[in-house]
């Protein structure tokens, strides 16, 4: 599948794989995602050459991965960071920057495929640089799509490069889609596994602490996409960004509470046919997936024993519950520069819930604020450019901050 005037189509034939070493850039480097890339890397060193690799402020980290994948280059964001990294890569034919623009510096080195695993808004700007210098992009970060999806997919398109979709539920769905024309789909389900809260009441649910937000049952993940998933405020970001990826309008696209987390997405279509993506739940495995695209990978995650799982169940969203959910699903339907809103929000949001400053319904109750005010005000206007998305983001994260500012000194928000 390659994309062609902004979405997947699938009657166009895949690309041959560049010859190997394949080159790759991994933004994120120290993240989760950024981990199990690394692993996979490892185990193929004749495979892979990695021009770059960035992180955020975790030196020690970035260092590790850096001399693990024998990269080129290694870019961390935090200026100050920059003798410490130099020291820890010292010996090393590693080249060292810091900041802003040694993180895009990154994500324009030469490469065949740029990894995009940067958590949050701060992964809009490199990853769209590398997709503006055309390069392919395996995205495993919501946010690219949700601020900026519009801007994102006309210039994939522009630039005839891949977007390949790195997320289980994308990635999965991208597969079960397996060369199917776009028009004969009826439904594209995104699964969630319900997170630590699936079974509690709206009471115990408003009154989680952090620590009960961070216990994923399935899935070891960064603390923010973790409190995402435990409101599924991660499945609305989600199914923002699959209408944008796959071209499906919001009327088409659903989610079901799945618990074993084993089927990732699902496709419908017209004939009453339905396809699938299973896999155990193994960030590898998509990780992999887009790393040998269109070929396929040895890799050693864990291997599907169905009858040993022997059930799998499904259940309906409860919006009640998790008001997240809802809010993100009415934004995707209005669109315009929402999802900017949404997004900007509660990112602030989760950080003040993670730093003990709200309480966990305090999430989606300041992220619906946000929403009406951008709404009154014109700041929900669609971005037009991802410059437009970005001040966007500015703009709501800074009225953001101030809110939640304002309810502490006001003694509202939680002790």
């Amino acid at each position: 599948m390659t994309l062609a005037n902004g979405q997947f189509h699938a009657h166009a034939p895949a690309q041959p794989r560049a010859p190997v070493p394949r080159r790759i850039v991994l933004l994120g480097a120290t993240g989760s995602i950024g981990r199990s890339t690394v692993d996979i890397l490892e185990r193929d060193p004749e495979g892979y050459s990695v021009s770059a690799v960035a992180g955020g402020r975790d030196v020690e980290a970035l260092a590790r991965v850096a001399r693990a994948v024998r990269a080129e280059f290694a870019a961390i964001r935090d200026e100050s960071a920059y003798a410490a990294l130099k020291e820890a890569l010292a010996g090393t034919n590693t080249q060292v920057a810091a900041g802003r623009e040694a993180v895009i510096e990154a994500a324009l080195r030469d490469a065949d495929l740029v990894v995009s695993a940067i958590v949050g808004a701060a992964g809009v700007e490199p990853t769209y640089a590398a997709l503006a210098a055309g390069r392919d992009v395996a995205l495993a970060n919501k946010e690219c799509l949700v601020c900026a999806g519009v801007p994102f997919m006309r210039m994939a398109a522009e630039m005839g490069v891949r977007l390949l979709p790195m997320d289980s539920e994308h990635n999965a769905i991208f597969q079960a889609l397996g060369g199917e024309d776009a028009s004969r789909i009826e439904r594209m389900i995104v699964t969630a596994s319900g997170g630590p809260f699936r079974t509690w009441s709206k009471e115990r649910i408003s009154e989680a602490s952090v620590e009960e937000a961070l216990n994923h049952p399935n899935w070891a993940m960064g603390p923010k996409i973790t409190v995402d998933s435990a409101g599924m405020m991660n499945k609305g970001l989600e199914l923002i960004e699959a209408h944008h990826l796959f071209g499906i309008p919001a009327e088409k696209l659903e989610v079901v509470v799945h618990p074993q987390s084993i089927i990732h997405g699902l496709v419908a279509f017209s004939d009453g046919s339905v396809t699938a993506g299973i896999a155990v739940p193994d960030m590898r495995t998509p990780i992999a997936h887009c790393l040998g695209y269109p070929d396929r990978l040895t890799t050693p995650t864990p291997r599907l024993d169905l009858a040993k799982i022997a059930t799998l169940t499904f259940e309906a969203p409860d919006f009640d519950r998790f008001p997240a959910l809802r809010l993100a699903l009415d934004v995707l339907r209005a669109g315009g520069g929402l999802p900017t809103v949404l997004n900007a929000a509660n990112e602030i949001a989760v950080e003040a819930f993670l730093d003990r400053r709200i309480s966990f319904d305090g999430i989606a109750r300041h992220v619906a604020e946000a929403c009406e005010a951008a709404l009154r005000d014109g700041t929900a206007n669609a971005p037009a450019t991802v410059e437009d998305a970005l001040a966007v983001d500015h703009i709501v994260r800074e009225r953001s901050r101030s809110a939640l500012a304002g309810r502490a000194t006001s003694g509202m928000l939680l002790q």
